[in-house]
Parts: structure tokens; sequence; C-alpha cells
């Protein structure tokens, strides 16, 4: 139960938010002959990546009103520019004060526990596995935040796979005991804890300085990510082994959804699930990209050329994480949201998961 003062914390937020940065989700029903009458307004991902800059953010303020022929047009703003916290960005969904939003996995999982089961860290060693295991969770996911939480599930979006960016050398998962690492979910946590590091939850904007502080010496994010806010010029090493990929969930206040009118209700049910297919690409081809820009290789058509050292993944290294996501990882996701969890995982993921076999390991 919520006490005075977070009840108190959360309506000041919630007025915060919806003053400063979201105004009406739509004017009331305008002519259709009238072009441009209805205008949505979208929180979208991160600020400055390239999921939001040659995605989100053309597909809201260009292709919505190509689509339409001008008769709607949106607006859109990362979360981490529009004074929404990440961590109750599914909570401000559910009450209409983000009518349209996007969720990070890692972040919505202190909120809602089971989301963090189809992220967590060494479960998709690749993007073929997570898309996987996305098939099955999805239905799960989808009716159950339209049922206990009032948001229709647009899209999933998926980040560059994450992986580890260090400063000082290193050769390889066993040989990071006491460093402070940077991470981005409780999952991410689990997992630097169990491999003797010390975790630092920080936000996606707050990495580089606290690399440049020494707060941390060593990252998870995404490799394109990385790449793209400089990381390759203030660490020296990484390693190429996904660790998890970092998920997105965007959707809708049902209420507001309902309220559309219908022709913009269609076009948007037909053309979102196009710009997640395009995100999955992209994101697949910049996970590569990301490495060879990092590295200085030819192959690197973006700006930003480093001279990192890849540190080998080896057959240890699989195996290491495979250990640590069965030991401690899939076991403290589930303590943190009880029988509920298992009980998640044995009807979606756990139908479909390949683990490397293991004396005792979840099913």
């Amino acid at each position: 139960m919520k006490t005075k003062k977070s009840l108190g914390t959360l309506v000041a937020l919630m007025l915060a938010v919806w003053a400063c940065c979201i105004q009406p989700l739509y004017a009331q029903s305008p002519s259709p002959a009238v072009p441009g009458g209805q205008k949505l307004r979208i929180v979208g991902g991160l600020a400055g990546i390239n999921q939001y800059v040659k995605n989100e953010e053309p597909f809201w303020t260009q292709e919505l009103p190509r689509l339409t022929a001008g008769k709607y047009t949106a607006e859109i703003a990362p979360f981490d520019r529009s004074g929404v916290p990440g961590d109750e960005m599914l909570r401000l969904m559910e009450l209409g004060v983000v009518p349209f939003g996007t969720a990070l996995f890692g972040l919505s999982s202190s909120q809602v526990p089971a989301m963090g089961g189809l992220d967590l860290a060494g479960l998709n060693p690749d993007i073929a596995t997570l898309r996987r295991h996305m098939a099955s969770f999805r239905p799960y996911l989808q009716k159950m935040l339209r049922e206990k939480h009032n948001i229709e599930l647009l899209a999933i979006y998926t980040y560059p796979a994450q992986v580890l960016f260090c400063k000082r050398a290193f050769s390889g998962l066993t040989d990071l005991e006491g460093r402070r690492i940077r991470v981005s979910s409780p999952t991410q946590a689990d997992l630097v804890t169990a491999l003797g590091a010390i975790p630092v939850l920080a936000g996606f904007n707050q990495i580089m300085a606290n690399m440049q502080s020494g707060n941390t010496e060593c990252a998870i994010t995404g490799t394109m990510s990385g790449n793209t806010i400089g990381l390759h010029e203030v660490t020296q090493y990484y390693h190429p082994m996904p660790i998890n990929w970092g998920l997105a969930a965007f959707g809708a206040n049902l209420s507001a959804w309902n309220a559309l009118p219908g022709d913009l209700r269609a076009v948007l049910a037909r053309e979102i699930p196009k710009l997640e297919t395009q995100i999955w690409a992209e994101s697949e081809r910049e996970t590569a990209e990301g490495l060879a820009c990092n590295r200085g290789d030819a192959t690197c058509t973006g700006p930003r050329k480093g001279k990192m050292k890849e540190v080998a993944a080896t057959s240890a290294d699989a195996q290491k994480m495979q250990d640590m996501l069965r030991k401690v990882v899939i076991p403290r996701w589930m303590q943190r949201c009880n029988q509920r969890c298992k009980e998640v995982w044995d009807s979606t993921i756990g139908t479909v998961w390949q683990p490397t076999p293991a004396p005792g390991a979840p099913r």
C-alpha cells in the first residue's frame, strides 16, 4: 500500500509531466475535411540514438502526415528529455497522463517484474533467439498490459545488443571482480554481482559522465549506442558477447486508443508493425556495425571510428554466462515476483528455451 508521501510524490510527478511535457492527445472530433485537425503527442525512446533519430521521429513527424494526406499529425519527444522517469512510464500511461509512450523493459520491470523475463541477462545470445522468445512472450504481455494496466501494446522495439565496454584490459567474463560496471536493469545487476563486480545503476544519458568521473570503469550498453555517445573515446576494450538487448514496449493508454477516430486507428494498427520490423532489422545490422566502428574497421560507415580492442569471446565465457543465467539470473528474477513469474516463464519462454543442459535448470 502506498504511503501518503509516495502518493503525493506521484501526484506531483503527474502534474509536472502534464504541465510541462504532455499536451492533450487530441482535439474534439475534427471534421475529416480539415487537414491536420488532430495531433498526437508521443513520448518516444532514448534521445540521440538511431532508433529514435532514424525511425521513431521520422515515422511520427513525416510518415503519419504522408499516410493520412495531412489529416493527422504528431509531435514526439524522447522520454529521457521529457521529464518522464523511465520507471514510471507504465504507470503514467496506465493513468492516461502519457497517452502514447515508450517503456523500457529493464526500467519497467521494477513496476512489473514479469516484463524482465524476456530480456534476462544471458538469455538471448543472438537476435534469432530473441525473436523466438519474443514470439512466445508477446501474447502474455499484450493481455497483461491490457487487462491489468489499461495499456494497448502496439509494438516491441529492440536496441542493438548490449555488450561490455571497459577502460582497463580484461581477459573475459571471469576477470571483472571488483570493477564498478554501469547497468540499466535489475537483471544486468544480477549478472554483474554474480561475476564479482559492482553494479552501478545509471540512465543512458548518465553513462559518459559516470565514466569520465571515475564512478564507473565499465559500462553495459548497445554496441552502436555506445559508439554514438563516444564510449570508444573513454574505453579501450569491449567484449562482443550480447548480455541482453534492451527492449522497449510502445503502447497507448487504452481509453485514449479507443477514443481515436477509426480511420486513424486503422492506419496506426497497419503501419506501427512495419515500424517495429524496420527497427528490429536496423538493430540487428547496427549490432555488427557498432562493433566495427568501435574497432575502427574499414567496414564502418559511420562517422565515429574508434581504436578499441576486442576481448575474444570464448567457450568458457559462453558457459559462464549460461551458468549465471541458470543459477543466479533466472532465480533472482523469479524471486522478485514470487510464484507468478515462474508461472509466466513456464507458459511462455520456458516452452521454447533451449539452454545448455545442466542439472536443475528451470523448465
